[in-house]
């Protein structure tokens, strides 16, 4: 072989390693795990592939995981935090990062695309609270250390909800379209084009749309969140405990 061709080989070689260990290192930026699950639950992955995902199966960056009808699903991500779906729930992992050596590398951006959830927080959020965020079609929420649920209701213009309304909507939860919150735990904020406001434990919050400023809700709307039994009430290690006394009654079941 002359010196030529050998340098093409080579070249040929070398672009073959390198795109093999960027698929290894794309494939090995694992987020989390799901350790709960009562029914079927599909993930499509970044490069377009569909899957259905079991018990301790992996969640990796990237990942939009969408929830059958009756399907509760909990993943527990690599700092310990939980984030688990409810029924219905289209739900995107963004961007996870978390190496406990590595404090500045840390990144935990989320889309709640549809449907609701509940987030516990892990050491990422304890120790960095501002490389958090949970984005929704009509706001952002971040965090200050907490346990909280979220649902958002999007808007679909199928039949009526009320005797006389010419153009209403129904929503599959029963409740007007837009982003509602409960917080168990700590406290959040929510912020969109209309402004901002902080929740703290035992407060409701809700926005209609990106342009609504968020409001406090005098009482829960209508939120429930009733896991089966199986998900147990144990958190996980190094997460912040919920069930404080005083407030165990603002949530239908722990999850871990």
């Amino acid at each position: 072989m002359n010196c030529a061709k050998r340098r093409i080989a080579t070249k040929a070689l070398a672009g073959v390693w390198l795109a093999t260990s960027f698929g290894l290192a794309w494939a090995a930026q694992v987020a989390g795990t799901i350790v709960n699950l009562s029914g079927p639950l599909m993930v499509k992955k970044a490069d377009g592939s569909v899957k259905v995902l079991g018990l301790k199966s992996e969640v990796e960056q990237g990942d939009t995981l969408v929830s059958e009808k009756n399907t509760y699903a909990q993943i527990r991500f690599i700092d310990n935090s939980e984030i688990t779906l409810q029924p219905g729930t289209t739900f995107k992992v963004e961007a996870f990062a978390y190496e406990a050596a590595k404090p500045d590398a840390d990144s935990a951006s989320f889309s709640l695309i549809k449907g609701g959830l509940r987030s516990l927080t892990g050491l990422l959020g304890k120790r960095n609270k501002e490389k958090f965020s949970l984005k929704t079609p009509s706001a952002t929420i971040g965090i200050r250390g907490t346990t909280f649920t979220a649902q958002y209701v999007p808007t679909s213009k199928v039949g009526m909800t009320a005797p006389g309304a010419p153009s209403a909507v129904r929503t599959p939860a029963g409740l007007p379209p837009g982003l509602y919150v409960s917080v168990i735990d700590g406290a959040i904020s929510m912020s969109n084009t209309g402004g901002s406001m902080n929740f703290s434990a035992g407060q409701f919050g809700y926005t209609a749309s990106p342009l609504k400023p968020p409001v406090m809700m005098p009482v829960n709307p209508g939120l429930k969140f009733t896991p089966p039994p199986a998900f147990s009430t144990l958190l996980a290690p190094g997460a912040q405990n919920a069930s404080v006394p005083g407030k165990a009654a603002a949530v239908d079941c722990e999850v871990r």
